[in-house]
């Protein structure tokens, strides 16, 4: 049999050699260890046969590992490692892909994520769509007459006291307070306290003086009451601009309606009397910065009128005044006190606003004599402050509270009369 003459790595020995360079250098760069061992560069014409016999990890191993010896050298063995990482890629994402799709996907441990669920909570509808002052461009409306009426209205009531305050350029009938130290905002703040119902309601039946009232009447018991003044000339310029004002504000409300923020905000009662030593405390961190320790207020620069209203003593209002009763001032600061707040974004908890009405509310100021008022005395609200009574409840619990027992018994009553000459035994 003929015989094959072998090289040191066991390959036949070729009988023709390669003469190309480039396939010298391309195997020398794979093999580089072949070369040295075999000058014969003949060998390599078997290249198949060669890879069959050196396994093929030895063989990318080797190629990784080699220094490429010049710069053509350098290029084809860059270009190697490209095709070689992207072949290992391609056969990891094909691998992935089918774990993927015929098994579980693979997921590396992680903490659960912390859900934080927001709570919805549903806008209170006594806040929504509240009745605004109407705007100023409506103003182009009026006759040139009215609108300086309205301006002059405006002006008197946002500063009284400049006009009729102590000393007032027009006359002398307050006590140097404004209507807006009350009606907040000019009369336009919603559940401040506002006049946007007053021209639909009046003239209207009102329990206290026992008869119809008409809206001078109604502007005149604030100068008498919350003023602790005198009543203002229903013939006089200033009362026709106030009440000329106040019929502009009620523009385009219905009658006999009363809309939606108007006047004051009737608050929950509390389960509990009110607490003049408990709304002592709210008094003191949160209302006494403006209006001082003893209650007195703050005078403007000029000296005529308040940046800060007294909230008692001699200047502020008196025991007829409608913020005497604790239900309309708790109300009122619930939704404008302290300074800064709104009925959207109050301050005050609802005890606090009636813990702090019944503390200021507790302290001395001007009287007035109330011997007219509630004719007939089963009209009188549940929380005046004043006897005779038609039911049998004490002034401290018609003053502070609790309140429900007195809401039910005149609710069992309604309709009732009795004469404030004599009281009847029920």
């Amino acid at each position: 049999m003929p015989t094959t003459k072998h090289g040191a790595y066991g390959l036949p020995k070729a009988t023709k050699s390669i003469n190309k360079p480039l396939h010298k250098s391309l195997i020398c760069t794979i093999f580089p260890h072949l070369c040295n061992n075999y000058h014969n560069l003949d060998y390599f014409r078997d290249l198949p046969l060669l890879l069959h016999h050196h396994h093929p990890f030895v063989f990318i191993n080797d190629m990784i590992q080699q220094e490429p010896n010049d710069s053509t050298q350098k290029k084809l063995f860059t270009a190697l490692r490209i095709l070689i990482g992207l072949l290992l890629g391609a056969v990891a994402i094909f691998f992935l892909l089918v774990s993927i799709l015929f098994f579980d996907t693979p997921t590396l441990p992680t903490e659960e994520p912390v859900l934080v669920q927001k709570t919805y909570t549903k806008p209170d509808s006594n806040f929504t769509g509240v009745w605004l002052a109407p705007a100023d461009w409506r103003m182009s409306q009026l006759s040139p007459e009215k609108q300086q009426l309205v301006k002059y209205g405006k002006e008197l009531i946002a500063h009284t006291a400049t006009y009729l305050g102590p000393k007032g350029s027009v006359r002398h009938l307050s006590n140097g307070m404004n209507c807006q130290n009350c009606h907040l905002n000019a009369g336009t703040q919603p559940w401040g306290n506002n006049y946007f119902a007053v021209e639909s309601t009046y003239p209207k039946f009102r329990e206290r003086s026992g008869g119809i009232e008409n809206k001078i009447k109604r502007v005149n018991d604030c100068f008498e009451r919350s003023l602790n003044g005198k009543a203002l000339d229903s013939t006089s310029r200033e009362m026709q601009a106030i009440i000329t004002y106040i019929e502009w504000l009620g523009t385009g409300v219905a009658s006999k309606t009363s809309p939606k923020g108007s006047g004051i905000f009737k608050l929950k009662l509390l389960s509990r009397a009110a607490d003049p030593d408990k709304g002592k405390i709210v008094y003191e961190q949160k209302c006494q910065s403006c209006h001082q320790a003893q209650g007195e207020g703050v005078l403007a620069a000029d000296g005529k009128s308040y940046s800060f209203p007294p909230l008692w003593g001699k200047n502020s209002y008196n025991t007829g005044a409608g913020l005497y009763r604790i239900s309309n001032f708790a109300g009122y600061v619930k939704y404008n006190m302290p300074l800064g707040a709104t009925y959207q974004n109050p301050q005050l908890s609802d005890e606090e606003a009636w813990d702090v009405a019944a503390f200021v509310n507790s302290m001395p100021r001007p009287t007035k004599d109330l011997s007219k008022d509630w004719p007939n005395l089963a009209g009188k609200p549940f929380d005046h402050p004043f006897g005779p009574y038609a039911d049998s409840f004490s002034e401290k619990q018609h003053k502070y509270g609790p309140y429900q027992p007195i809401k039910a018994w005149k609710e069992q009553h309604k309709g009732l009369k009795v004469p404030h000459s004599k009281l009847a035994k029920l």
